[in-house]
């Protein structure tokens, strides 16, 4: 590894390298743009691309891509040249200012909701000067926005962008009651990313895992994560190797990766950056997920990040640790010394309060995709109601101030460890509740219920845009009140009163949690299909629409992508799962039974009695007829499934039928593996999956 501080961001067009290489007069007006979020000034694109070029050539670049977010949650590029042909039939190396700014990728087969004709094939990329241009594989990779040719939003990026500027104007409008005026507000996010790592050759042998990224059949091994022993544990040889290029690759790509380890379940791990601006977070993580499966591959390894790759453990999740502050450097959420005391705190802490109690349903449906299905509620993940949690320290605090009394606020004290030579430790006034969706961790709240494959632009447009409608109804009573300061605080207080039903700080694993959280009137979503209708209920399009983060039928197309794509994944892993049964499942069981039964038939021609064999023989066939019967039923339930333009009745088809009878399928083929003898099973194990490294 080279000198840490000279290979990070060595391959990003940032600020450093920009202001070495752009006149001064051109640097001063794009860090307006990128600092502040003024408008681009387009007499200095032509100078930009010029200077991009020079680097990016310089560098080993050949070609430049604009790099885009489109609504598959993965990213998508289309690579030219830098070539330009001359009349002596050479060539020469040209980028102009109009290719940076716009591109025109064929738009025709990315999803759209019905937004444009499957003809119209024309879209446009826009450049997005707020995050910088960085090298991959030999190519100048430029972070834009995609729209369609009429205009629509196509990606994930420009919504994100809109909801950013949304908080900030919002934000500034509360502010300035406090006496500041920043020139913008900025949300902060910090993207913890679990995934798994198993053998690349081993993978290649499940057909699941190669077309649904998660295990569709497999038993428990007879060790699964009981032990806690992988969790913090030493990192084995080759998975250290991985992890050093991982935090290589992603250091010269300019991600601040600070953090590694092995977490709870064996063979899974996670890796977690320092916060950044959300527009650049979003833009880290998707490059964080294709690092991680390239360099994977360098090591023989294969990494999945499907949230419930194995049934039975710890799924993966991806912790959306998400603040607010001024581009001066204030954080919004930072309590201080008494936060009692500290107004403008208690402001910005009451509007994420009530933003979170208010919409809950659509904060829950931002992280609804069929593979978290699988994880939220289960004993690894928040479950699928959502609350906020506190600590001692703050709850003591709001309590206090709705009784009309002051707050003792509660210290943290010291941990008496008992030995003299180790250092005093000072106490945190809270602790983390691994068990909360929405938990305050000091100065920011730590959104748990996101899963581990998912873009995080979906997320923290929805956060951005409750919160900033929060504020925007906070900044309305400000403006007509007598005297704001006092207001402030009442205003904050009543905010507590009408929405601490939200607050909960015990353990939300529980099925006591689970009811008390219905007493109180909270939404339990617990599918997909059951969140994402309240994305376009007419309190959403309001609410997305008065803060022009998506018009109407931005927000409706987006339902109807989000259920087509549920019911698009189970439909593949439907067919995936009849495929291995039929192909693989069932012919390994038929040949064993046989075998034992030519075996029976052996003895027997020599007069040696197998009562106990024929026994086996005879279970071995009841279990195989019921796997038949299985694979029957689910393949009849796969021929009735809806032809229908309705993508909600199609979708609640595969939750309520499908499902059930994939689950069922997957009972029968669980239970014959371990009666199978391993020599005749088709596919590797969990034991091999998990234990092979």
């Amino acid at each position: 590894m080279s000198n840490v501080a000279e290979l990070f961001g060595s391959k990003v067009f940032n600020l450093a390298t920009m202001k070495a290489r752009l006149p001064k007069e051109t640097y001063k007006s794009l860090l307006k743009t990128i600092n502040d979020g003024t408008p681009l000034d387009p007499d200095i694109a032509d100078v930009v691309a010029n200077a991009m070029k020079d680097w990016a050539i310089e560098n080993g670049c050949t070609h430049y891509t604009h790099w885009f977010q489109p609504m598959t949650g993965v990213t998508a590029e289309k690579h030219d040249a830098f070539i330009q042909p001359t009349d002596d039939g050479n060539v020469i190396l040209e980028f102009s200012g109009k290719n940076l700014v716009m591109g025109e990728p064929d738009a025709s087969s990315f999803p759209s909701g019905g937004l444009r004709a499957t003809f119209e094939a024309r879209g446009y990329t826009a450049w997005d000067p707020t995050s910088f241009a960085f090298i991959k594989d030999n190519s100048l990779c430029i972070p834009t926005s995609f729209l369609s040719y009429t205009g629509e939003v196509l990606d994930k990026k420009t919504p994100l962008l809109r909801s950013m500027e949304a908080i900030s104007k919002e934000a500034k409008r509360v502010l300035k009651f406090f006496g500041k005026e920043p020139s913008k507000v900025v949300s902060y996010v910090g993207p913890e990313q679990e995934y798994f790592l198993i053998s690349k050759e081993l993978r290649a042998k499940r057909k699941d895992l190669v077309l649904t990224g998660r295990t569709l059949f497999g038993a428990m091994p007879a060790k699964g994560q009981e032990l806690d022993d992988h969790y913090f544990g030493q990192i084995k040889e080759k998975i250290s190797g991985f992890m050093k290029e991982v935090d290589e690759e992603l250091w010269k790509l300019g991600v601040f990766n600070k953090t590694k380890h092995n977490e709870v379940a064996p063979a899974q791990h996670e890796v977690a950056p320092i916060y950044s601006t959300t527009n650049i977070a979003t833009d880290h993580n998707q490059l964080t997920m294709e690092i991680l499966k390239k360099v994977a591959g360098h090591h023989g390894l294969s990494c999945l990040l499907n949230e419930k790759p194995f049934e039975g453990i710890n799924g993966s999740g991806k912790h959306n640790n998400w603040s607010i502050g001024t581009n001066d450097g204030e954080n919004l959420l930072s309590p201080g010394k008494h936060p009692s005391e500290n107004t403008q705190f208690l402001v910005f802490l009451a509007a994420v309060i009530k933003a979170v109690d208010e919409y809950a349903e659509i904060l829950r449906l931002s992280v609804a995709t069929a593979g978290n299905d699988h994880r939220l509620g289960a004993n690894e993940a928040p479950p699928a109601v959502v609350s906020i949690y506190l600590g001692d320290q703050l709850t003591e605090v709001i309590e206090s101030l709705k009784a009309g009394h002051d707050s003792s606020e509660k210290k943290g004290g010291v941990l008496e460890t008992g030995v003299d030579s180790l250092p005093i430790l000072y106490k945190d006034t809270t602790d983390r509740n691994r068990t909360s969706p929405f938990a305050f961790t000091g100065n920011r709240f730590e959104f748990r219920m996101p899963g581990s494959s998912q873009s995080i632009a979906g997320i923290n447009i929805v956060i951005n845009t409750i919160v900033a409608e929060s504020l925007s109804q906070i900044a309305d009573e400000l403006e007509k009140a007598d005297d704001p300061m006092t207001a402030a605080k009442e205003i904050a207080i009543d905010i507590f009163k009408k929405h601490d039903r939200i607050i909960f700080n015990g353990n939300g694993y529980s099925d006591e949690w689970i009811e008390e959280a219905a007493r109180r009137g909270l939404p339990n979503l617990k599918t997909t299909v059951d969140a994402l209708p309240y994305f376009k209920s007419e309190k959403s399009l309001k609410l997305f629409e008065k803060h022009g983060v998506f018009t109407r039928v931005e927000t409706e197309t987006r339902t109807d992508i989000m259920l087509e794509d549920y019911s698009k994944a189970l439909h593949i892993e439907m067919l995936t799962m009849l495929q291995m049964a039929k192909q693989e499942i069932l012919p390994a069981c038929v040949k064993y039974t046989n075998s034992i039964v030519k075996g029976i038939k052996d003895k027997e021609s020599i007069g040696i009695s197998a009562p106990n064999e024929k026994a086996k023989a005879q279970m071995l066939t009841s279990y195989t007829e019921d796997l038949i019967a299985k694979i029957d039923n689910l393949e009849k339930i796969s021929n009735n499934v809806p032809e229908s333009e309705d993508v909600l009745e199609v979708a609640t088809y595969y939750k309520d039928e499908v499902i059930a009878a994939m689950t069922e399928l997957r009972a029968a083929a669980d239970l014959l593996e371990t009666v199978v003898a391993k020599e005749y099973w088709p596919f590797p194990t969990y034991t091999d999956l998990l234990y092979s490294i």
